[in-house]
């Protein structure tokens, strides 16, 4: 299955969040450069913490602050948010191309976003040195994804390349 080859439907940051939250997030991107954009983020994450807008933001003002731990915890939190829309298996590791071919086209919009989300997962395990798990991660992308759309055969052949050292 191309992965590029469908219509965009039902993006993450189209959704409703509870009231509030939008505000939150914007009040902590104006809030950066002075480093009072933690405390909005976790009160919208309090509010909300199935929002995948919230979680992204988590996860990119961690990762912008070099908090790669809390980056990782807000990523993998989203992927347990995105995985039961898809219905895929709890455990990544058990994901087979089966899963993707079989969701609706409706839904793989969701399906690139979980793929994505899975392959920052790898990234940041890697950023924190945890070569193996992101092996593993980068490994079961590219089986996923022959022809490479998510983007994980670089960073793959990068971590084969980290651990030979």
């Amino acid at each position: 299955m191309d992965l590029l080859d469908f219509e965009a439907q039902g993006l993450y940051f189209d959704e409703p969040d509870t009231e509030g939250v939008k505000e939150m997030i914007a009040t902590a991107a104006e809030n950066y450069a002075t480093g009072e954009a933690e405390l909005p983020l976790l009160k919208a994450y309090f509010l909300a913490p199935e929002s995948l807008n919230v979680l992204v933001a988590l996860n990119r003002f961690y990762y912008y602050q070099h908090r790669l731990e809390e980056a990782l915890c807000a990523t993998l939190k989203a992927l347990a948010v995105i995985r039961p829309l898809i219905a895929f298996p709890e455990d990544w590791r058990e994901l087979q191309q089966s899963h993707i071919t079989s969701t609706p086209a409706d839904l793989l919009t969701q399906v690139r976003l979980y793929l994505f989300t899975l392959k920052a997962v790898g990234f940041l395990n890697m950023r924190l040195n945890n070569l193996d798990e992101s092996q593993h991660i980068f490994e079961k992308l590219v089986g996923l994804d022959s022809k490479d759309r998510i983007g994980a055969n670089g960073l793959l052949e990068l971590v084969v390349k980290r651990k030979s050292e």
